[in-house]
């Protein structure tokens, strides 16, 4: 008679990061639906996909804790809180790539992941693709700036001819080993060249097979329609940033405007940047933390988010010998 596993039903599996769980392909999948359903024809009502930034795998948590369908591994993130550098491109494919994995593994729902410029030209950017796909990745972004990038709310910017970027998606694309995984095109033409060129990139993008396009800081809500209605049909992501060059709106009017990805990259770093700010000053001004309890995560939210009751109930189950669960 064979014996049961010392464990109950399903609890290795509730183990995030250890247990199984959904696979690769499982969430590459779940985005593509994500992205169909709030891809619509022009005029019609879609409900977007809401899709904010982490900058490690607490964040990642924090997003699909709090009930988001995917997060965005945030490049400006990754460089700010990961290596306390700009957005200038000094972050390297490895890096990225080590990076993604530990948040695809943090979390079930699907990751995005920033890869700049695929970290050089056609080759370079088969090979992020090869590298991030393992790492567990639902989706990645490539951009036309020449390297080295830069955030595209900066100066400066300088692009790679339109026909050498749909060549590096084109061939990103056929680099994918499983075709579920999204491919996201972003252009940064509209700093350089305006809003009508910006467009036709999207365009020729969305014609070598990117499965969804992000049109960089557009600079009004007349331009933001404007992509919306030229580029209607394809999933389209606009990028909010706080005091950035995009006007800030509600998720609605974006949705309205033809956007059915909705990006918050670096909302949550920046808040915990403040909130950070604030608690260290508390403590240099008091030299004490208990008066501020009410404002920080307490212990059993902080072990609860990290899922420790059930890391231990495993523990426990675990040193049992095969056979023993009664």
């Amino acid at each position: 008679m064979p014996h049961t596993p010392p464990w109950e039903p399903g609890l290795l599996a509730s183990l995030t990061g250890v247990g199984p769980g959904p696979t690769a392909r499982d969430k590459r999948l779940e985005l593509r639906a994500a992205l169909a359903a709030a891809t619509a024809a022009p005029g019609a009502p879609v409900e977007p996909l809401v899709l904010p930034g982490a900058t490690d795998a607490l964040g990642a948590r924090l997003v699909e804790e709090a009930g988001f369908a995917a997060v965005y591994a945030t490049g400006a993130g990754l460089a700010n809180a990961g290596f306390g550098l700009p957005d200038i491109g000094l972050i390297s494919q490895a890096e990225v790539v080590d990076h993604a994995g530990r948040l695809a593994e943090a979390t079930r729902v699907p990751l995005v992941c920033d890869a700049d410029t695929g970290y050089g030209g056609p080759l370079a950017a088969m090979r992020t693709v090869r590298l991030l796909e393992r790492a567990g990745v639902a989706g990645l972004q490539l951009e036309d700036q020449e390297m080295p990038k830069r955030c595209g709310h900066f100066d400066s910017h300088a692009l790679i001819p339109s026909g050498h970027m749909q060549t590096k998606i084109a061939a990103a694309c056929e680099a994918r080993a499983d075709d579920a995984l999204v491919i996201i095109a972003r252009t940064d033409a509209r700093s350089v060249h305006g809003i009508e060129e910006a467009v036709e990139r999207g365009r020729a993008y969305a014609e070598a097979g990117a499965d969804a396009l992000f049109v960089e800081a557009p600079r009004t809500v007349d331009e933001l329609a404007l992509v919306g209605r030229e580029l209607a049909g394809v999933p389209l992501i606009v990028n909010v940033v706080e005091g950035g060059r995009t006007p800030q709106l509600d998720v609605a009017r974006y949705a309205e405007l033809g956007f059915g990805v909705v990006l918050f990259a670096n909302y949550l770093m920046r808040s915990m940047h403040l909130a950070g700010r604030e608690a260290l000053a508390h403590l240099r001004e008091h030299g004490e933390t208990a008066s501020r309890a009410g404002r920080m995560a307490g212990w059993e939210e902080r072990q609860s988010l990290f899922n420790l009751p059930r890391f231990s109930a495993a523990e426990t189950a675990l040193d049992r010998e095969f056979g023993s669960l009664s």
